[in-house]
């Protein structure tokens, strides 16, 4: 693996970089230089070279600029770094590489239709950032990755089923598309008559808050499609000024804002943490929507809480915010018809 050295982050500076796409070429793969910038030392961590193996680092400077210096539990590091837990070898037969059985829904190249009423296409096979947790990480993108000619096969398939109301774009992260490449997606996906919605799942909005950029608001803005921006926050301290500001602008053009978590252990499974989280969310125009169980992927059982856990936290929250500020906690049960709600 070939890692890429740049110059070590000086806190929040980097909003003033005017190309989203200059950050994004940016992005640490290096765990030495990681720890370095952040002052750790690899052997206090439980860093694990065969983990960075098994899954590659990749982290935005921006995400690294909010993560505290000389803090080894610091709970946006823990989401990124390679650990050795991910390499338990106790790791039952229920850790899957393809926890949601997605394989079972593909119904075209990049195309996955599981649930009534909508599909989702893998728009982008890479992300700005690589959560160690991620339901994706043994995902097969290199079969999954269409061209312009190849993507008209799922056009057809959604132009042919007249039941299909939205369209959501997933990935790997499909806001690390360029604006003409996203612009093209949109536009074809216009074009059939019968979907209504569009939704986006992405990261880069919290990991690279300059990619809602004014052309991007404008355009969802302008298309005959409601449009939905499903953002992914995990911990208060993942959101700071120059990413509620980027969250307002895309609320001020017509764009619905919404927000999943993952439950994760050692990071998030606190009500105090959770509720900071909900109330930062709202002042940025975003409605909390999703609190998932952890998918049960292989590498990722050392951020497990048990469902009884997670239901007391959830009653804990619901004691604490107004209901409109609660997520529902739900988790994936492959072949089931929807998420299923624990709570």
């Amino acid at each position: 693996m070939i890692h890429r050295t740049i110059p070590a982050v000086q806190g929040p500076d980097l909003s003033l970089q005017s190309c989203w796409q200059e950050q994004l070429r940016s992005v640490i793969t290096c765990p030495q230089h990681l720890l370095q910038i952040l002052g750790l030392n690899a052997t206090d961590l439980g860093y694990s070279e065969e983990a960075l193996g098994a899954f590659a680092l990749r982290v935005t400077p921006a995400f690294v600029a909010r993560m505290e210096h000389g803090n080894p539990r610091d709970p946006l590091l823990m989401q990124v770094l390679p650990h050795q837990n991910e390499m338990r070898q106790q790791d039952s037969a229920q850790w899957q590489m393809d926890p949601l059985a997605e394989s079972h829904y593909r119904a075209a190249e990049g195309l996955i239709h599981k649930y009534r009423g909508r599909v989702l296409l893998i728009a982008a096979p890479q992300c700005a950032i690589n959560c160690r947790y991620c339901f994706r990480r043994h995902f097969p993108y290199e079969e999954n990755a269409p061209s312009r000619k190849e993507w008209q096969q799922s056009f057809n398939y959604i132009r042919e089923d007249s039941s299909i109301e939205e369209v959501i774009l997933s990935g790997g992260d499909p806001l690390v598309l360029s604006d003409r490449q996203l612009e093209w997606l949109i536009e074809e996906i216009e074009n059939i008559e019968h979907v209504k919605r569009l939704r986006i799942h992405s990261r880069l909005p919290i990991v690279l808050p300059a990619r809602l950029s004014e052309r991007f608001n404008r355009r969802l803005s302008m298309s005959r499609l409601q449009s939905i921006l499903v953002i992914h926050a995990n911990h208060p301290n993942e959101i700071d000024e120059e990413v509620c500001c980027a969250l307002r602008a895309s609320r001020d053009a017509g764009i619905t804002l919404l927000n999943q978590s993952v439950l994760l252990r050692g990071i998030n499974d606190n009500c105090d943490i959770f509720t900071m989280l909900s109330n930062k969310l709202f002042e940025c125009g975003v409605l909390p929507y999703y609190l998932h169980l952890l998918d049960k992927v292989k590498g990722a059982s050392h951020f497990q809480v048990e469902k009884s856990e997670a239901l007391t936290l959830y009653n804990k929250l619901r004691a604490q915010l107004p209901g409109y500020l609660v997520p529902q906690l739900v988790e994936e049960i492959p072949g089931a018809d929807s998420k299923t709600v624990i709570a």
